[in-house]
């Protein structure tokens, strides 16, 4: 049974930095994870020599509704081809992960930084597969913002009414091949596309976080 999404506002206000359950993200995180796990991944594990990189989820109004702004990766990118994600990429040496979030949403879907108000960050998550760090970074827009996608890196923008994330029925388990053999994936089904891996933990955080999940998909 589809649950009831609060106001933007309200997501937004219960997202804010506050220091509040730390476990919830790591929680979620391990319920979202492909299994088996691969090379001993753990939440929370991040080694040293990591890269930073910053994602940005864009929560929005539209038709009344909030939004979350999704993006289908071009099938030519050497990392995570085709992949559903959020806006994000690399931390430059003289900038933050917030200062990133919102210059790789800039460049990869048109969203100017001036119209987003940043209210928070989400618990990191290791990207062994990348060697990565990501850390996701909570943006809210009072209006669908003017958007065109980077052709080079996104084939298409994927916009999704947060009732669609919160909606139990849109967790489901599935596989993937990978390396030689199969993992059972936990995934979101939302526009005909398959949303898993680190965006699916970020998803499934800010269910915890709101007090909407995520159900246990095994």
């Amino acid at each position: 049974m589809p649950v009831e999404t609060p106001p933007l506002y309200q997501i937004a206000s219960r997202l804010q930095d506050t220091g509040r359950a730390p476990l919830t993200g790591l929680d979620a995180h391990a319920l979202l994870a492909p299994k088996p796990i691969r090379h001993g991944w753990r939440p929370g594990d991040i080694p040293g020599d990591a890269r930073a990189a910053a994602a940005l989820m864009l929560l929005y109004l539209q038709d009344d509704a909030p939004h979350v702004l999704l993006t289908v990766r071009d099938g030519g990118l050497s990392r995570h081809a085709g992949q559903v994600s959020f806006p994000g990429g690399l931390v430059d040496p003289d900038e933050t992960v917030r200062e990133a979030a919102l210059r790789e949403t800039f460049e990869e879907t048109g969203i100017a930084s001036a119209g987003v108000e940043l209210v928070g960050e989400l618990t990191p998550i290791y990207i062994n597969v990348s060697g990565y760090v990501l850390h996701p970074v909570v943006g809210v827009a009072d209006r669908a913002p003017a958007m065109s996608r980077a052709a080079a890196e996104v084939a298409r923008l994927l916009p999704v009414a947060f009732d669609e994330i919160a909606d139990p029925a849109n967790l489901r388990l599935g596989v993937r091949w990978r390396d030689d053999r199969w993992f059972d994936v936990p995934y979101f089904a939302l526009r005909n596309e398959r949303v898993w891996g680190a965006t699916a933990m970020v998803l499934g955080e800010v269910l915890a976080r709101l007090g909407l999940g995520p159900r246990d998909p095994w």
